[in-house]
């Protein structure tokens, strides 16, 4: 496929065909998804191939508690997780709150689930001492993750980056064997896609884009002609 239409079709699949992902492929996907950019170079990737039904079970079940909280402050109207505007919803509401299908199931479907971790020993946190919520770090894993989905997308398959288990990553530590120095960035379901979808909606880019600063006018291309 032309690039572009990679980037532009790469959707997020959460239910999948009864197709296998072979090992081959597999390969395949990563071997390509490996020139990803990180700093320094380092490349402090590791992958965890998860084909096993009862491990499947357990990525589902630590990924509930999350679901549930995503949930109860989505009905809330609030937007779930952020880091700056603190959850008006309580433990007892998000407890009884059903974690929804949509976000626990995809894990069993998929013939393949991939646990993307990165070693934090070779990542370069620049942010480590800012009074916020450290994001650097992801630029050395996420552009990784990112080229698998694109990868597969190539290959027929699709899935998508989840992040609900990563809450409860030292019960997943425990289950996969992983270090403490590892941290887990996504569990990403991987196979062959329902429905291939190939429009798929954005802002545009003057929407986020400005120019020179905060606020300031829109990116824009020149007019023509």
């Amino acid at each position: 496929m032309e690039l572009y239409d990679v980037m532009r079709t790469t959707c997020s699949a959460r239910q999948f065909t009864d197709d296998p992902l072979p090992d081959e492929t597999l390969v395949t996907i990563l071997d390509h998804a490996r020139f990803a950019p990180s700093g320094g170079n380092r490349q402090g990737w590791r992958v965890i191939v998860v084909r096993d039904r009862a491990t499947k079970e357990a990525l589902a079940a630590l990924s509930a508690p999350a679901a549930k909280r995503y949930a109860a402050q989505v009905q809330a109207g609030e937007n779930p997780w952020n880091t700056i505007d603190p959850t008006s919803v309580d433990a007892a509401t998000i407890e009884r709150t059903p974690a929804p299908a949509a976000l626990t199931e995809p894990f069993l479907r998929a013939p393949v689930v991939l646990v993307v971790c990165v070693d934090l020993k070779v990542v370069a946190s620049m942010d480590q001492d800012l009074a916020r919520v450290g994001i650097i770090s992801g630029a050395s894993i996420y552009p990784f993750a990112w080229n698998i989905l694109l990868a597969a997308r190539h290959e027929g398959f699709a899935g998508t980056i989840t992040t609900l288990a990563a809450a409860q990553e030292p019960r997943l530590q425990e289950r996969l064997a992983l270090p403490r120095h590892v941290a887990v960035c996504a569990v990403m379901p991987l196979g062959r896609p329902v429905r291939q979808l190939t429009k798929l909606t954005r802002k545009a880019v003057a929407e986020f884009a400005m120019l020179e600063r905060w606020g300031g006018p829109p990116l824009t291309a020149p007019r023509r002609g």
